[in-house]
């Protein structure tokens, strides 16, 4: 997917290492973009450096972290003087727990890096948008912000929130430049989810069959929506929440 309008954009992604979030850095710096990735996975950020080294910097950090962002957003515009679309895609699952076996430390572990860091990161980001009058925000919901079974409670209330965080941020900003949407993905072959395909696959195999689509998809099918989402093409799509899930939802 070519959308050559990205030629010198600067984007910001979070969770850029692994998944869903290196393939949308790999996608925009195909597309000509400059790319400033924060994540813990040194390992991943660099293995995109050396694909792209002038036009990929990173910076290892956590999105808990107000420290790790704000020297990280710092540095990305000290490379690239702006910062024209934000990727919040940093995530993690909470292996389906139920409330009862959720204690209070997975609780803000989710919380803290699903909700918590996308706000930390856009509320750094927006200020140097506004100033431009112009920003384009993506964050990264799921199915299970849409409906049940997608996660366990601390994980489906974690994408609920980022729902309607993303509706909210859209509603207040939208007049001042601003646009902000959010993906919701469903089975997705990630690192993140790579327990399912252990031993005979049998989880990974069940969750195949109960998607319509009757597979899984790769983290490159949810980096074409981003694009999309992230062009011209879209700019009447305000607080949207898009979902890629292979018809999960429709059934």
């Amino acid at each position: 997917m070519t959308f050559e309008e990205f030629a010198g954009k600067t984007i910001f992604i979070t969770g850029a290492g692994s998944g869903i979030g290196q393939a949308q850095a790999v996608a925009f710096l195909e597309n000509g973009a400059n790319v400033f990735g924060l994540d813990v996975d040194m390992a991943g950020l660099e293995i995109i450096r050396q694909q792209f080294p002038s036009r990929f910097q990173y910076k290892r950090g956590d999105v808990r972290s107000k420290r790790d962002i704000q020297e990280a957003v710092e540095s990305a515009i000290s490379c690239f003087q702006h910062i024209h679309i934000l990727l919040n895609t940093a995530g993690v699952l909470d292996s389906f727990s139920k409330t009862l076996e959720t204690d209070e430390e997975l609780w803000d572990r989710i919380m803290d890096t699903n909700v918590k860091g996308t706000y930390l990161v856009t509320n750094c980001v927006l200020p140097h948008m506004l100033k431009r009058s112009s920003g384009t925000v993506i964050n990264m919901a799921s199915i299970a912000g849409l409906v049940a079974g997608g996660g366990g409670a601390a994980y489906t209330a974690s994408k609920h929130a980022i729902v309607g965080y993303t509706k909210q941020l859209d509603y207040d900003y939208c007049r001042s430049g601003i646009r902000a949407n959010a993906i919701a993905p469903g089975a997705i072959q990630t690192p993140m989810n790579a327990a399912d395909f252990e031993g005979d696959g049998a989880m990974a195999k069940w969750v195949a069959e109960e998607t319509p689509a009757g597979r899984w998809a790769q983290p490159s099918e949810v980096a074409n929506l981003t694009l999309f989402l992230a062009s011209k093409a879209s700019d009447y799509m305000h607080g949207a929440v898009v979902p890629i899930d292979g018809g999960w939802i429709a059934k």
